[in-house]
């Protein structure tokens, strides 16, 4: 009987340290929801090579920087088609959503995973997108890649 009461206050000492542990949910909006979700999305499409929902996810005067140059809509859904540079996999470690009128800006942490010049490599990036809500829709305005330690921190 002691030993059982000794094994139930030790799980008991667990459960409410592990508890204690547990970050506290952020506020998010249902529009940075909205958000979160499309950035997801978006990454999961570049993994697939899906062209076809990048190219309406992406404003017509979009521009996108990396680390070795920066090109408009076209060059980037070629590069995603042809797989000169191929996002196989992000990782997202945290995201956060700053919202002014009909534009947001998402940053996002994330370990990516691409296949570039012949070889897997992977990087850790903060991840800047620039949204801007056209009629119901957001489109993306630009995408910066910054490299960055895996200790990097988001502020929110």
């Amino acid at each position: 009987m002691k030993l059982s009461m000794l094994g139930m206050c030790f799980l008991l000492l667990y459960a409410f340290s592990s508890n204690a542990q547990v970050a506290p949910a952020k506020n998010i909006s249902p529009a940075e929801q909205e958000l979160i979700n499309l950035s997801k999305e978006k990454w999961q499409w570049m993994a697939d090579k899906d062209v076809d929902k990048l190219a309406t996810l992406f404003h017509d005067k979009a521009k996108f920087v990396h680390m070795s140059g920066t090109w408009k809509k076209d060059e980037e859904l070629e590069i995603i088609k042809t797989g000169s540079i191929w996002y196989k996999k992000a990782d997202i470690h945290d995201v956060a959503v700053e919202m002014v009128d009909d534009v947001a800006i998402v940053w996002s942490r994330i370990t990516l995973t691409a296949f570039v010049r012949g070889s897997d490599v992977v990087t850790e990036f903060t991840v800047t997108e620039v949204y801007k809500k056209h009629k119901k829709e957001w489109k993306m305005l630009a995408l910066t890649f910054s490299s960055v330690r895996d200790t990097h921190i988001i502020k929110h």
